[in-house]
């Protein structure tokens, strides 16, 4: 039996909540609405749509 070969890498990254920016109400409500959209349809389209859409 052979020992499985692993490559370590490393990713340089930042945080997030340095550059978080301020939204409005109206522009989370927004961007909920688009969430919530996005998947229904997404489970619609799969074939999993139940009563949430009528």
């Amino acid at each position: 039996m052979k020992a499985g070969r692993f490559e370590l890498t490393s990713a340089v990254v930042r945080d997030l909540l340095e550059q978080q920016l301020k939204a409005t109400r109206d522009e989370v409500a927004e961007f909920e609405t688009g969430m919530l959209a996005g998947s229904l349809f997404a489970r619609a389209s799969a074939g999993l749509a139940d009563g949430t859409i009528r």
